[in-house]
């Protein structure tokens, strides 16, 4: 499987339609956690962030919600972000724009926010500029630093390296709250967050 945990300047200019990181000018880093809600994997999450006084943005697919109100709930009840994933994981590539934007409105029903991200960070240009069409106020966000933690090649020492080396002030960082993640992620993250609060960055929401 091939991917890479930094993105490139050129695939940010590819779409500069999308949001891939913040101004370095506050120190502030921007934990995401796609595909949840999980009964096992947020409320750990959740554990974490609440321990380590942390805000995080959780990407989560709407058929989830659907099957996990409560955990939902809670992330909000906890002063998290949420944001649109779909309402069934659809890759961008592989589906029609027509179907895709009904699948983002599906979820939209249950994810009140204007923040979308595409499952695997595919969606084209053409999709994105549809989307934005369609929702005036949505802002899609991709990312900067990827953990790796869906690799289940990947050590969850790998995860760690992956983001303390790669992300800086302004960094959208991706974790996964899932069962395929949930190994690696519940390795990663106490370390990641107490890597940040020495470095004393900031752990915030991504704004709407």
């Amino acid at each position: 499987m091939f991917y890479l945990t930094k993105t490139p300047g050129l695939l940010k200019a590819l779409y500069k339609n999308c949001t891939w990181n913040f101004s370095p000018a506050r120190p502030s880093v921007y934990l995401t956690f796609d595909d949840g809600p999980h009964p096992v994997a947020t409320p750990f999450v959740l554990e974490q962030l609440r321990k380590y006084e942390a805000k995080a943005t959780f990407f989560c697919i709407g058929k989830n919600v659907i099957e996990y109100p409560d955990i939902y709930q809670q992330i909000l009840e906890e002063g998290h972000h949420i944001g649109n994933h779909t309402h069934n994981h659809l890759n961008g590539w592989k589906t029609g724009t027509d179907k895709y934007m009904e699948n983002i409105l599906e979820a939209r029903k249950y994810i009140s926010s204007p923040l979308f991200r595409p499952p695997y960070g595919r969606i084209t240009p053409f999709q994105v500029k549809h989307l934005k069409k369609l929702i005036p106020n949505a802002q899609v966000i991709m990312w900067d630093v990827l953990s790796a933690d869906f690799d289940t090649e990947k050590s969850g020492e790998d995860c760690v390296q992956n983001v303390v080396f790669k992300a800086k002030p302004g960094s959208i960082i991706v974790f996964h709250d899932s069962t395929k993640a949930w190994d690696r992620l519940e390795y990663a993250l106490p370390r990641v967050l107490e890597y940040f609060r020495k470095e004393k960055l900031n752990m915030e929401a991504i704004p709407y």
